[in-house]
Formats: C-alpha cells, structure tokens, sequence
C-alpha cells in the first residue's frame, strides 16, 4: 500500500525558481517541436524565437515521429485538426513516449466539437503528456463537461478547478488553467500567477503560444509544474510590460514580442505575481 507519509513533498515553484528556467531557456534554446494549428503557427514560432526558444515546425506523418525523437520539447494543439495532422500527432505522442521527449497537450476547443474531443482522448490515453494547457471550458470538457463557446471559454479558472485536479490525478500530469488568474496544478498543490491583462484575449495565438512555451520550458526541467508555471510567468509578466504602452491589439502584438525578447530573469523574479498552496483538495 502507499503510504504517502514516506513520499517526499514536491517543491512548490518559487520566483527565483522561475527565473532560473527562463535562465536556461535562454542559455540551452531547447528545440520545440510544435504540431499546432495553421491560425498561430507563425505567430508561435515568433513569440519561441523571442523568449530563446527554437521553433521547428514539424506536423507531417512522414516526418513527425522522427523528429520527435530529438525535439526537447513537442506541443500538439487540436486547434484546426485534419486527418493528417491526427495522425501525426498519434505518432509524434507514440515516439514522444519510447523517446522520453516531454509534450504538452492544447486541447482547442474540446467538449463543443466530438472529433476533436475524442482525439483528445485518445492521445491522452496513447501516452499521459507532462502539462495540460486549456481554458477552463476546455480543462472541464476532459471531465466530461460540456465545453465553451469555440476557442473561448464559458467557466472560471476557479470553477474548473475541482476538474483541472481530478485530470491531474487520474492522468499523472500536470493541468494548467489559462484565465484572469492562471491555476496550474500537480493534483496535490495549486499555483496561481495572477500577472496578464485583457488585451491578451484579443490578440489570435496567445493562449496558443503558451502551451509551446510550456514545451521549451518541459525542455529544460523534469519538473512539469515548475515548467508551466515559468511557461506561464515568462508569458504574463511580459504582457503586463506590454500593455503598459501598447493596450491596442495590433501594437500589443508586437510589444509583446519585444517585451519577451528584453524580459531578464531578474526581471521575471521581481515581478511575477506567484502564490502556491500544498496539500489542495477538489
């Protein structure tokens, strides 16, 4: 029987924790594979290049899988799924497993569209990834919830919070709740970085390129929710430097980009707005 009196308690992320992931992003550049959808993809590979990372984008059967075997991180994202990228992804995530290569699974849209939703089942099934990274309508669509309206969700980080932690543990991965507070959680402990700011919600790809920054930051520790939650931090405090000049959604972009390019591990430390708690229950 397991006596969880003997497990040793997980370290819970810390500010200088996350700046020291960003640190090795910048200084290791991990090589993200990213199987994501044709709305973002060269918006993704831009916002990877400006936070250190190297984008290849590699979607293809023929070719997927392989590359796989030396990416140091994959993102599958289920944003505009065709049978051919489907069955990329199956071998990609096969691969992904016999090569020990982390990935993160975006579950676009899950629950409103069947197809796309029994994907999603099934490559959570072939081979558990390290983060889950969703909406809440899309965390709560795994739990047999209905699902948003599209890509945009219709429930609180908070109210999918119960469901987020029962993925967590029925899966053993780690489920990252994209909203105004992010809620990232193991199963047993819950993060939240409550840095952002609305006009990210009007800019097509942000939620998107998050999930392949979970992937460069999967690259760089084995830790998956120290990694979502740099992921995160990298992402929303430069956002929050963004905004401060540009609150338009075509001049955020852009200032987006230039802010993750100047973000500085000291910078990231001072300024993300991190708060953790052990021990969380549904």
């Amino acid at each position: 029987m397991h006596n969880s009196a003997l497990t040793p308690p997980v370290p819970l992320p810390t500010a200088s924790a996350l700046a020291e992931i960003l640190d090795r992003v910048r200084s290791r550049s991990p090589l993200v594979q990213c199987l994501t959808n044709i709305v973002v993809a060269p918006w993704t590979a831009n916002v990877l290049l400006a936070a250190g990372a190297a984008p290849a984008m590699v979607d293809n059967p023929h070719e997927a899988a392989s590359f796989a075997a030396v990416a140091d991180g994959i993102l599958v994202n289920l944003g505009t799924p065709t049978e051919e990228t489907a069955r990329a992804m199956r071998l990609t995530v096969a691969e992904a497993a016999e090569s020990s290569t982390p990935w993160v699974l975006d579950p676009v849209a899950a629950g409103g569209l069947a197809w796309r939703t029994a994907l999603a089942f099934d490559l959570l099934e072939r081979n558990a990834p390290a983060i889950v990274r969703g909406n809440a309508s899309e965390i709560l669509a795994l739990s047999g919830g209905r699902g948003g309206r599209g890509v945009d969700s219709s429930d609180s980080p908070e109210a999918a919070l119960p469901a987020a932690l029962d993925l967590a543990r029925r899966s053993g991965t780690v489920v990252a709740v994209s909203g105004p507070v992010d809620h990232l959680t193991g199963g047993g402990s819950v993060v939240r970085i409550a840095n952002g700011h609305p006009v990210m919600t009007r800019v097509t790809g942000v939620g998107c390129a998050l999930g392949a920054l979970m992937a460069a930051t999967s690259g760089v520790t084995e830790d998956a929710l120290l990694a979502s939650a740099a992921a995160t931090a990298i992402l929303t405090v430069s956002a929050d430097r963004a905004a401060r000049t540009s609150a338009l959604p075509g001049s955020f972009a852009v200032a987006l980009l230039d802010e993750l390019a100047l973000l500085t591990p000291e910078g990231l430390e001072a300024e993300v707005a991190l708060s953790a708690a052990a021990g969380a229950s549904a």
